[in-house]
């Protein structure tokens, strides 16, 4: 009895451990929302698409966060609202509005399955009417 409990034990360890490393865009909008670069930092890849009103490049992982942690700074996070996501093929999308202090953003997030994480590689800030 007690191999099996420790068989069931081992094997619901590894199972949760398989996911513990999965972020899903939820998790990412959640961060977005807050204006939390902390905590999005831990979503970002490697290198990361960045567009913005008045610019747009590919960044690594540390210089994207400046770049973000630049735009929350200047644009104080109050909302963001999610009007459209999807997945396909180990991808997945969304569509928002972010709300700030300075107006309204349509943001857009994209995450790619990279390994075992999805990771976010682009995100697009386009200013809104």
């Amino acid at each position: 009895m007690k191999n099996h409990l420790g068989l069931v034990l081992i094997a619901s360890s590894l199972f949760l451990f398989s996911f513990a490393n999965f972020f899903t865009i939820d998790d990412v909008a959640t961060a977005i929302r807050s204006g939390n670069i902390s905590q999005l930092s831990g979503y970002l890849d490697s290198r990361v698409d960045i567009t913005m009103p008045d610019k747009a490049d590919t960044y690594s992982k540390s210089q994207a966060e400046m770049v973000i942690r630049d735009f929350f700074a200047t644009n104080e996070v109050q909302n963001f609202r999610v009007k459209h996501k999807g997945e396909s093929a180990g991808s997945e999308f969304c569509v928002g509005i972010l709300q700030t202090r300075n107006g309204n953003f349509e943001t857009t997030l994209y995450m790619k399955q990279k390994g075992d994480k999805q990771l976010l590689q682009e995100i697009r800030f386009q200013a809104t009417q």
